[in-house]
């Protein structure tokens, strides 16, 4: 499960999405389109369509499935959005994935805590973020369940709480940069 706003998708997501896919030993990896995110009140958010669209039409393959699934579950929240993929698909083995931004704020999340208990996690490097993500709250509420890198391949299968921090290069493309840009080329 890759949840996001997507606003709009770029190559450091759908690098994510592939590093996850043979790094973790996925058989899928499901782009969950935010339909808003609560932490991004008043941004530039792009409307739920557009940006879904916009992840179907990047999104090749059978092993990246773009998905609305949160608008038609009516979550607002990951934590619950998750309890309720839990359910719907019990024989599914889920993994969580973000970047280190995520988990450097994930603090702030609802329930943030409950999504660490109840699904593994898996972490890729962001520029500026390892060391604020490494020693955020999260993180050290979750310390002693950080597992080597070597573990990522069958992380899956470990019992909740676990989490990795996959080592990848670091891609410095942001959402926020290229809304940046698209506004002051809109403007000229």
């Amino acid at each position: 499960m890759f949840g996001g706003s997507f606003n709009p998708i770029h190559e450091g997501h759908l690098e994510l999405a592939n590093r996850a896919l043979k790094f973790l030993r996925l058989d899928q990896v499901w782009l969950m389109v935010s339909p808003g995110n609560p932490l991004k009140v008043g941004t530039e958010m792009a409307p739920f369509q557009e940006r879904l669209e916009l992840v179907q039409q990047r999104v090749s393959g059978r092993r990246l499935i773009p998905t609305d699934i949160e608008c038609r579950l009516n979550t607002r929240y990951s934590c619950d959005t998750i309890q309720l993929l839990q359910q719907r698909f019990p024989y599914c083995k889920f993994v969580w994935l973000m970047g280190a931004d995520g988990l450097a704020q994930m603090a702030l999340w609802s329930h943030w805590q409950e999504i660490l208990k109840v699904v593994p996690m898996a972490v890729f490097p962001r520029p500026s973020y390892i060391y604020s993500a490494l020693n955020g709250q999260a993180a050290q509420w979750a310390r002693r369940t950080r597992l080597p890198s070597r573990y990522a391949t069958i992380l899956a299968d470990f019992q909740p709480p676990a989490w990795v921090f996959v080592p990848a290069p670091e891609n410095s493309i942001s959402a926020t940069a290229l809304r940046q840009q698209r506004k002051q080329l809109l403007e000229q």
